[in-house]
């Protein structure tokens, strides 16, 4: 992954983040340690939410966008919920996801990033998730060879109708795309 070079890149991420509703907080934190304790899957990350919310206080974000912390976050909204100085740190990952798909910066550990962005394709085009081609996406931009671990699985799936061979999408998919549209050029 390249480094975050640029103080203005930086400075960019950081006004981002601290600019998101009760971003302000970060500077807040008193470093207790529950969202990290509250964190589902807290174990599996290379730097625990309390240790990315030290490192982006004290502006290293190559640390944060370095790691798999922020694709492995579940969203479950525990460490917000628990915090105690009112940090909506899911709403952080939300937005280190955001800036980190913006601006070319992704875990070379982790393929969440590719899942979530084949994901997003699905969904865009289908209005809802089609899991056949979710998988065919996901598949294609990781390693082709290793769907075929999953090929007896995936066909059991089509047999019993539990996914479908053929994806569908949803009434009034053109619809959903404009307001994705008016969202997304509102932010």
């Amino acid at each position: 992954m390249q480094a975050v070079e640029s103080e203005k890149v930086k400075q960019t991420f950081l006004a981002n983040i601290y600019s998101i509703p009760y971003g302000e907080r970060l500077a807040e934190c008193q470093q207790c340690g529950t969202c990290s304790a509250s964190c589902p899957t807290g174990e599996r990350m290379d730097y625990s939410p309390r240790e990315i919310i030290a490192a982006l206080r004290a502006g290293l974000l190559d640390r944060v966008l370095e790691t798999n912390t922020v694709w492995l976050c579940s969203s479950c909204y525990s460490c917000t919920v628990r915090c105690p100085a009112g940090i909506k740190f899911t709403d952080v990952m939300y937005e280190l996801k955001r800036l980190g798909n913006d601006y070319g910066f992704k875990s070379r550990k982790s393929p969440t990033a590719k899942m979530a962005k084949s994901f997003v394709k699905t969904v865009d085009r289908h209005g809802r998730n089609a899991e056949g081609e979710l998988l065919v996406r996901y598949y294609l931009s990781t390693n082709p060879l290793s769907a075929l671990k999953q090929f007896w699985f995936g066909l059991r799936m089509m047999l019993r109708g539990r996914m479908p061979f053929l994806p569908h999408g949803i009434k009034g998919r053109n619809d959903l795309k404009k307001m994705i549209q008016a969202a997304t050029e509102g932010a």
